[in-house]
């Protein structure tokens, strides 16, 4: 299943769908003739050029360093006593569900549930404000990843993931169990701090453009992200 994911959310990226290419083109037009006339290829063009690989290296990489940083500096920890076993929860789950499956969600499957957001991402501000459905429809992607995306496919996603980390049995049923249970425990203080950060978040992510958004996103995770090695990670 996670291999078919990834394989959708691959082909939906590189697509030449109506969520893809706004007004006939692709929001990525314009990335090979600069970085061409350059002569060199800067980090924006491979952004814009090759948007669904740099966005899932970025989770990768973020989700990594932000339980470095939470090890390091929060917890005071010499890199000698790092666990790295704890970090690898989080390559594993910046690379899979971060990086394949929430870009797959929000660019792919937002687009067909939201049918203005890719007419609204690439107007203009001034556009942005006077276009009524437009905004009514970013409003409800914020609802939906506020109310539904983080609280019932996040969170659950990630507790079953540290335990297949950090769980002796290889027993699938065992990682479902432990982690499903953490989840329900966790879940009002979890929420209460999700909304906090999200919610404005997302207020300023479902206004910009395509390509922009998925990156936007991985650079406020990373103090999510830290936040969450440093309660939950343990």
């Amino acid at each position: 299943m996670m291999r078919a994911s990834i394989g959708h959310a691959k082909r939906a990226w590189h697509s030449g769908s109506r969520f893809w290419r706004p007004s006939g083109r692709s929001f990525c037009a314009g990335a090979s003739t600069n970085a061409s006339s350059a002569g060199r290829t800067s980090l924006l063009d491979i952004a814009k050029t090759h948007p669904f690989k740099f966005q899932v290296g970025v989770a990768i990489v973020k989700t990594s360093a932000a339980d470095l940083m939470a090890q390091v500096v929060v917890e005071k920890k010499s890199p000698k006593d790092i666990n790295w076993k704890r970090n690898m929860i989080f390559v594993v789950f910046g690379g899979a569900y971060l990086g394949c499956f929430q870009g797959w969600l929000m660019l792919t499957q937002y687009g067909k549930w939201f049918p203005t957001m890719g007419k609204f991402a690439a107007m203009p501000l001034s556009e942005k404000v006077r276009y009524t459905a437009g905004m009514v429809d970013a409003a409800k992607m914020v609802l939906f990843d506020i109310f539904v995306h983080l609280p019932f496919m996040y969170f659950p996603c990630f507790y079953v993931t540290k335990e297949f980390v950090f769980e002796k049995s290889w027993n699938p049923a065992d990682w479902f169990k432990q982690g499903l249970t953490k989840w329900q425990s966790n879940f009002q203080q979890d929420f209460a701090a999700l909304v906090k950060l999200w919610g404005p978040s997302d207020c300023i992510q479902f206004a910009m453009p395509l390509w922009m958004r998925m990156p936007f996103r991985h650079a406020v995770s990373f103090f999510w992200t830290a936040y969450v090695s440093f309660t939950r990670a343990k």
